[in-house]
């Protein structure tokens, strides 16, 4: 259930926008076309591990091959009463290939889920990364789609290997040995092998990703969209009852679940009927084997090897059909994480902003007769709004609320692209800025910012995670924090709890400043930093935040709060998507409008709040 945007209040980092994703486009089609591509790149720094636990299942499959061989062979020689001499080394051989056999699958096991581990730790940053780069969601995005793609669809690169590449890899070595040992026992029975062979490892894959692809595609967005419902009926219980929407809800989520369900029970059918094919070709198979084999020269111990080898090797061969379907199986997720492996991250670092403007950093954040309108025949929620913030310079924007401050912001950090008009960043573009290097540019406390359920050091270093001692000491001072720190028994361990719920409204706004201040872009916007505060602690968390400061740091604060300004360049009132006012502090309480009302209103009140303070 995603609520539609609101039209100038809306979460600034959260706003769907139109904007371009610089050089995402170019390769998007291949993305689509073949996603392995890009993962198996990824995995390229443990290639070695991930041939040795190739090499390793090839040898337990051989290991299993060759034990009920050596087996067939022992038990028929055996019938004919030989000297024990004979059997030795058979029985010696049939016990080590047993040990082996085990010794050598959980060697596989333990090698091939430790390449694939370590790349998942990869894998799981660059997505969340990429998540965390996107200022503009795509349309209906949502949450537990997000959820989904970081948790389900990037187990989906576990399985790709774990389930398809390496057991595919060991059927084919296994297929090819099966074939060259049984020419050389008897050429006349390769044949019919090479046959069964083909039909298990190659036919059969073919079918099965033909019956389950289709379906298989379309499990993916399924489980991505159950995840959002699920996410929705927990955290909107309170409004969906109160609402009497619960109903409908729970309606929506199930009917996702049912078609779930009916999806897998199709693969589960599909499945079911390719492998009693699977049999069926290993059964017929070996038949075949065993009549050309007694047409030949081979003895009576080699007949019977010939045809319990032959189980054994197209056994091992099916493997294949389990990996094309499994192969199948996963595509959908694979696909929606290529997508975000191949888009920028910012995990990638800053990008050099003179490399790839090829002007100087000093440039300023420019709009220029911007129109903003969410939909066709609303009235705009910005409209001709001209901004040029410059390093050093501090504005503030005030307004009534759905003035239109929170699209403003939306506009600056690239979340909209504007109707008409111009916003651009070092003369560049906002929407065509590339995304890892942007929040380096343009950032700060935009509204709604999220607090993670884990310490408080943990959630100030999402701002600057290579940030020293000292520079964190810094920001929690200036937000007024440190001290609080200090009291708590865990320190700076202390967990905040999930979006900050064991934190009051004014910490969990002052937690998120002081990530701000330490994340230090050229151009900070702040959105209401000291909402939750009272008027004292505001003032004096404002003067300390910007204090702080580099001098060269350009500041663009929203605010309802007109007290502070006194020290602000310049300051614009917004008003239904319009500057209606702008100026100086001094000036406009001076000049009659929206401004100096407010202030003789919210000067009037804070006497009398401070007349009855204790």
């Amino acid at each position: 259930m995603t609520s539609p945007s609101g039209p100038t209040e809306q979460a600034a980092g959260t706003t769907t926008g139109n904007a371009p994703v610089a050089g995402g486009a170019g390769n998007a089609e291949s993305v689509v076309r073949w996603p392995e591509a890009v993962v198996l790149r990824m995995a390229r720094p443990y290639l070695g591990r991930l041939i040795g636990a190739g090499l390793l299942a090839t040898g337990t499959e051989l290991a299993g091959l060759t034990l009920m061989a050596t087996a067939t062979w022992l038990l028929i020689t055996a019938a004919d009463m030989p000297p024990l001499p004979v059997l030795t080394v058979a029985i010696v051989s049939v016990r080590a290939l047993a040990i082996g056999r085990g010794v050598l699958r959980y060697t596989e096991r333990l090698a091939g889920h430790d390449a694939v581990l370590r790349l998942l730790t990869d894998v799981r940053a660059r997505v969340f990364g990429a998540l965390a780069a996107r200022r503009s969601p795509e349309p209906g995005s949502h949450s537990g789609d997000a959820l989904s793609r970081l948790v389900s669809d990037v187990e989906a690169v576990q399985d790709l290997l774990i389930r398809v590449v390496v057991p595919a890899a060991a059927a084919v070595g296994v297929a090819v040995l099966a074939l060259v040992t049984t020419a050389f026992i008897a050429p006349v029975a390769a044949l019919p092998l090479a046959v069964g062979l083909l039909i298990a490892g190659l036919v059969l894959p073919v079918v099965a990703v033909a019956l389950t692809r289709r379906t298989a595609d379309r499990m993916a967005p399924i489980r991505g969209e159950l995840a959002a419902d699920v996410i929705d009926l927990t955290h909107g219980a309170a409004d969906l009852a109160a609402y009497g929407a619960t109903g409908e809800a729970l309606a929506a989520a199930a009917d996702r679940a049912n078609e779930l369900a009916r999806l897998e029970r199709r693969l589960a059918l599909t499945g079911w009927a390719v492998d009693g094919a699977g049999v069926l070709v290993s059964g017929l198979t070996a038949a075949a084997v065993l009549t050309a084999a007694l047409r030949s020269d081979a003895s009576g111990a080699e007949v019977g090897v010939l045809a319990v080898g032959t189980l054994a090797a197209v056994e091992a061969t099916l493997a294949l059909v389990a990996a094309a379907r499994q192969w199948a199986h996963l595509r959908g997720g694979l696909t929606r994480v290529a997508e975000l492996l191949a888009a920028p991250s910012l995990s990638d670092g800053p990008a050099s902003t003179e490399a790839t403007t090829g002007t100087r950093p000093e440039s300023a954040l420019e709009l220029h007769d911007v129109v903003v309108r969410y939909r066709a025949g609303d009235p705009p929620a910005l409209d001709g709004v001209d901004l040029e913030l410059t390093p050093g310079v501090r504005i503030a924007v005030v307004g009534p609320s759905g003035a239109g401050k929170s699209t403003l912001l939306a506009v600056l950090i690239g979340a909209v692209t504007p109707e008409s008009g111009t916003a651009t960043l070092n003369g560049v573009p906002i929407s065509a800025y590339p995304e890892a290097a942007l929040p380096h540019q343009v950032g700060g406390l935009l509204a709604e910012a999220h607090v993670f359920h884990a310490g408080v050091r943990e959630n100030l270093l999402l701002g600057r995670d290579a940030a020293d001692p000292e520079e964190q000491d810094a920001a929690m001072r200036a937000a007024d924090l440190l001290d609080w720190v200090g009291e708590q028994p865990d320190g700076w361990d202390t967990l905040v709890g999930e979006d900050g719920a064991k934190l009051s409204g004014g910490q969990r706004q002052r937690l998120a400043l002081a990530r701000a201040l330490l994340a230090a872009p050229r151009h900070l916007l702040l959105d209401e930093p000291t909402e939750g505060l009272d008027p004292q602690a505001a003032d004096r968390v404002l003067r300390q935040a910007l204090d702080v400061l580099p001098p060269e740091t350009a500041v663009l604060l929203v605010t309802h709060r007109l007290r502070g300004l006194a020290g602000f360049d310049e300051v614009l009132v917004l008003d239904r998507g319009r500057v209606i006012q702008r100026g100086r502090h001094e000036d406009l309480i001076t000049s009659p409008g929206w401004y100096a009302e407010t202030w003789l209103a919210q000067e009037a009140a804070e006497r009398g709040y401070l007349a009855v303070a204790p």
